[in-house]
């Protein structure tokens, strides 16, 4: 039986706060159920879009009141993240609120009050895990954003648990990651073995746990860039563009990235498309010029800044060199909102293609706004395109395609499709018959869920945490990351968890506790019966066992047990050894329950019942009565009730066997009560017809019957001490007993 364990990671952005709830089986139970793949797996994470929520705007906008932040902000995320987890789960729950690009704006101080009150409000309303309110609640860096997208894209793709089937060549089997908000972008590689070498320094050691305890280290490239997010450009674009179009006489300035007879402000509001425009503020006119919106898109680049440490990407930053025959990107946020927001419509299946978007964008940005906004009214791009997407689509796609192609270098043409036109030679053949997934040869693709899974940084975060749970092997390193330094732990090395105790030998009788572990202080019995490490736990199961099976023999009934003893034994059950026994009811518990536990009834009354002794035996069957008579007979159990009379199985019996003859003579003698009327042993009396017309008593019995009875088996036993010729026979006919009258 599993034990879940959930977290709760809150990513507090720039436009809003959205909250996430992660849960994985408890690491030391899975470990008893898991098979060898999944113990050299990672934690198996799991999430659903139910579990998710987000309100607007970020946590940013209260810096002029922190106050302010938990009622007005977090009370609805705290309260949807308590319906998902089961309450009595809450306290061991860990909470965590990662604020990115739009909190790194603010300064410290306010970053400060707004975080403190975002810690004290949890601390107050909820139950949530917060230890310690600076790990827990804080303003992550780029490049830890980027590190945990990196954990989350490769988690979700396979290139962790199934490196065989992400092979990308080189021993390479993980897959870069891009990401781009509204205010920074990242990008996430491992490089190929040359380049890791070479700029060993610039790396970051990223350090998981799989389930079996075993470490996972990968050596990581990771940068950000703030001001290279969607809207950052933007407001660099629009600044750059009114500097260099200074025109007194006339306050509109033309813009290429916006729709012909669109007319916008610097901050973005729509102005009228035609007529004066108040103020003195410049203000933006679309011309609609999409490769004139590419060509002043570029330098926002900067890639003419100095690069002291070759080579540079974007704005001098040095960047190992991206091997793209193993490096294959994947792109996340507004990689996938731009190029699937509008353009997608009837293209949803496709993988990017650079030529195929460079030409929709062109076609769609070229259109007169009119045009667009008819069809915005007509859904003719689906009903969550407004104005606002609409009129930022044609930047953002030209901002878009030079930072993937003349930024990072990704090339124009896919891999792929540069071998097909060379002649579908040997090396795309073989990647087919290999069977690898769609688009495992394109150098980028945008997604914005990978399976059923949203694709989210927060996703990195889980897995991280959930793999510091894990108990390490002997002499283990932590989970966590920072500088590269091999085999060792950096100054600067991030926790991301409680440390851990590892797991003691498997020859150690028990699993220490520790407090550090949280909640796995709480067993329960059918953990502790089943799934413990106690040397009682094997003759406490068999114990159990017996006693359950006792219960269940004491419960089978009786007649079922006799007949399983006479199975086992080969002969029937009986206190002195004859195949004739007795049965009578009993209204105390004890004789009737403890007795019938031990095979055996409660002894008849001895005036009234004698059972023949076992000298008897062979001359019996000489001496019984002639109809019916059978080895069944012999070995059939006269019933008898409380009061003394035969049930209603004797009576059937003998009524069965008197229809078979038309007149039936008394015992041991011919003559009898006279006529057809049949005296039938004990005291039953029958009638011509077979019908019984009395039934005497069984206690009532003829003394002279009982009397040759008895004299019979003391003679027998007076004889059978002496020496003679007839073996152990008593004698040679049975004695005459007279008639019941």
């Amino acid at each position: 039986m599993l034990t879940w364990r959930y977290a709760v990671v809150l990513d507090a952005g720039s436009s809003g706060t959205r909250s996430y709830v992660y849960r994985w089986p408890d690491s030391v139970k899975a470990r008893k159920s898991a098979s060898a793949k999944e113990l050299a797996s990672l934690p198996e994470i799991i999430t659903s879009e139910e579990w998710t929520k987000k309100i607007h705007p970020g946590i940013s906008t209260f810096a002029q009141n922190p106050q302010d932040v938990g009622l007005e902000h977090l009370r609805p995320l705290l309260h949807h993240v308590q319906e998902v987890i089961p309450e009595e789960d809450v306290p061991d729950t860990p909470f965590f609120l990662l604020a990115t690009a739009g909190m790194r704006l603010l300064p410290k101080a306010q970053q400060k009050s707004i975080l403190n009150n975002v810690c004290t409000y949890v601390r107050q309303t909820t139950d949530f895990l917060i230890p310690d309110c600076n790990q827990h609640v804080q303003v992550i860096e780029g490049v830890t954003e980027g590190l945990y997208g990196w954990i989350a894209t490769n988690y979700l793709m396979g290139g962790f648990d199934d490196s065989r089937s992400h092979n990308h060549g080189k021993g390479h089997h993980t897959y870069g990651f891009l990401d781009m908000g509204g205010a920074s972008a990242q990008i996430a590689f491992a490089p190929n073995a040359t380049e890791a070498q070479k700029h060993a320094n610039d790396l970051t050691l990223l350090r998981l746990r799989s389930v079996n305890g075993r470490a996972l280290e990968y050596k990581v490239f990771v940068m950000s860039w703030l001001g290279f997010g969607a809207q950052e450009a933007r407001s660099r674009y629009v600044k750059a563009l009114l500097e260099s179009t200074v025109d007194e006489k006339n306050k509109g300035r033309p813009d290429p990235c916006l729709h012909a007879g669109l007319r916008m402000s610097a901050d973005g509001t729509i102005l009228p498309p035609e007529g004066p425009v108040s103020g003195v503020e410049p203000y933006l006119v679309g011309t609609g010029k999409f490769d004139q919106c590419l060509l002043q898109t570029f330098p926002l680049l900067e890639k003419d800044a100095p690069c002291p440490d070759e080579p540079c990407l974007l704005h001098g930053v040095h960047v190992p060199a991206i091997d793209f025959d193993v490096n294959h990107f994947i792109g996340v946020s507004e990689y996938w909102h731009t190029t699937h927001g509008i353009f997608d419509m009837g293209y949803k299946d496709d993988p990017y293609n650079f030529n195929d978007y460079l030409q929709r964008a062109k076609d769609f940005c070229s259109q007169p706004w009119d045009e667009i906004e008819a069809g915005i009214r007509g859904q003719r791009w689906g009903g969550k395109v407004s104005k606002k997407t609409a009129n930022e689509l044609c930047f953002k796609a030209s901002w878009l395609i030079n930072i993937l192609h003349d930024g990072i270098g990704i090339p124009r043409s896919s891999i792929g499709e540069a071998e097909v036109t060379i002649g579908h030679n040997n090396k795309t053949q073989d990647v087919v018959v290999s069977g690898k997934p769609d688009g495992y040869l394109d150098a980028f693709q945008a997604v914005n869920k990978i399976g059923a899974t949203e694709v989210s940084w927060t996703l990195g975060k889980a897995v991280l945490y959930a793999s510091s749970q894990v108990p390490p092997l002997k002499n283990g390193l932590p989970v966590g990351f920072g500088s590269n330094v091999p085999g060792g732990v950096a100054d600067d090395f991030q926790h991301t968890g409680p440390q851990l105790q590892p797991l003691p030998p498997a020859s150690q009788p028990t699993i220490p506790t520790n407090d550090t572990i949280t909640g796995t202080n709480r067993q329960h019995w059918h953990d502790t019966l089943f799934d413990g490490h106690s040397p009682r736990r094997i003759p406490g199961l068999f114990l159990f066992l017996a006693i359950v099976a006792i219960a269940i023999f004491f419960l089978y009934g009786r007649e079922r047990r006799n007949r399983v003893y006479r199975r086992f034994l080969g002969r029937p059950i009986s206190r002195h050894g004859s195949s004739i026994h007795y049965r009578r009811r009993s209204k105390g518990l004890y004789n009737s329950k403890l007795s019938s536990f031990f095979f055996f009834s409660p002894s008849p009354r001895r005036s009234s019942y004698m059972p023949y002794e076992r000298t008897l035996e062979d001359g019996m069957r000489e001496f019984e009565l002639g109809l019916g008579s059978s080895s069944s007979d012999d070995e059939a159990s006269a019933t008898y009730d409380e009061d003394g009379s035969s049930s209603v199985n004797l009576l059937a019996r003998l009524k069965s066997s008197t229809s078979t003859s038309n007149n039936i003579s008394s015992v041991g003698g011919g003559g009898g009560g006279g006529g057809n009327r049949a005296s039938v042993g004990l005291g039953l009396s029958l009638d011509g017809n077979g019908s019984l017309l009395s039934l005497y008593n069984v206690g009532i019995m003829d003394r002279n019957g009982l009397a040759v009875r008895t004299e019979s088996r003391d003679r027998q036993a007076h004889l059978a001490l002496a020496p003679t010729t007839n073996g152990r026979r008593s004698r040679a006919t049975s004695p005459v007993r007279k008639s019941v009258v």
